[in-house]
């Protein structure tokens, strides 16, 4: 409660556009009663890394009623799935999609551990199943579309985010309402996309698997591997000299999509490292996302 209070405050103190932080679930699934302490790093006032989270949240940002395209995006931070980088891969993002006139919300979701979780392996993805059921259900008091809701991830996020987009046929949360889980597009990020020894980031693979994860869970969390005709349409953004999380991971998702006929866009550049986007201006790398998804019909 303490962390939660604390992040309104920051909110509010720095008169940013989140309207509203909202607790992802009344009983949260797949849990055991120990609450992690959240250890926060503040940047400038603003909340800037999240770890030890046991709480999930949505951090609300509506547009202007006069500018409203009626389209949503939830946000997955990355962070090696061991924490969020929340302003960068958050707030920022949150914010320059709200000024564009698309509701944004920021997903802070469970960290995997076993301390906290009956099993840490889906706790992000019931988190992001969540999200999803939460502002599909909300979409009329939100002046949302149901059919433009998507989900964006960066990294280990961008692995949350295609995990969330490859497995929405199966509810692993409360759904007895059947409301579809199934994101309308994925915006991926230098994303994590496999878990195989060939192409994974490690530090991801053993936060959320663990050191001795089994085969069968390795092709479970390999998302290039679950791609089929319902995926949802993607864009894509990598860099060649990526060292920690290969472009490799990108380019099998992208064949894949293709070889099943989703529409989907990639974006690669030869240099800048993963996080390459994090030194840009936020409005300017985010161009080329806006422009797809008004020529995707995702906005008007």
């Amino acid at each position: 409660m303490k962390q939660f209070i604390l992040l309104l405050v920051l909110l509010v103190s720095m008169q940013l556009e989140a309207q509203e932080v909202i607790d992802l679930y009344t009983s949260i699934p797949n849990s055991k009663s120990y609450e992690m302490e959240e250890v926060l790093t503040v940047e400038d006032g603003r909340i800037a890394w999240i770890k030890n989270v046991s709480k999930p949240t949505l951090t609300i940002y509506l547009p202007k009623e006069e500018i409203t395209t009626r389209t949503a995006v939830i946000i997955c931070p990355g962070g090696g799935y061991s924490g969020e980088s929340y302003l960068k891969e958050g707030t920022l993002i949150a914010e320059e999609f709200s000024r564009k006139g698309i509701a944004a919300f920021i997903l802070k979701y469970r960290l995997p551990s076993n301390s906290i979780m009956i099993d840490k392996t889906i706790g992000p993805l019931q988190d992001a199943q969540q999200a999803i059921k939460t502002v599909r259900q909300r979409a009329a008091e939100w002046q949302i579309d149901t059919a433009k809701i998507g989900i964006m991830g960066f990294s280990a996020g961008g692995h949350l985010a295609s995990t969330a987009g490859t497995n929405f046929s199966k509810s692993y949360i409360p759904n007895e309402e059947n409301i579809s889980l199934r994101p309308n597009f994925m915006i991926l990020v230098y994303p994590v996309i496999s878990m195989s020894d060939e192409l994974t980031h490690n530090g991801s693979r053993n936060n959320l698997l663990g050191e001795d994860a089994s085969k069968e869970q390795i092709t479970q969390f390999s998302n290039e591997l679950h791609v089929n005709k319902n995926t949802p349409p993607t864009w894509i953004t990598h860099t060649g000299d990526d060292t920690l999380v290969p472009v490799e991971n990108s380019i099998r998702f992208y064949q894949e999509l293709i070889r099943n006929k989703v529409p989907a866009e990639m974006h690669l550049y030869p240099k800048g490292g993963h996080g390459f986007v994090l030194s840009m201006p936020t409005d300017e790398w985010m161009q080329p996302v806006f422009k797809w998804m008004t020529k995707s019909n995702f906005v008007n």
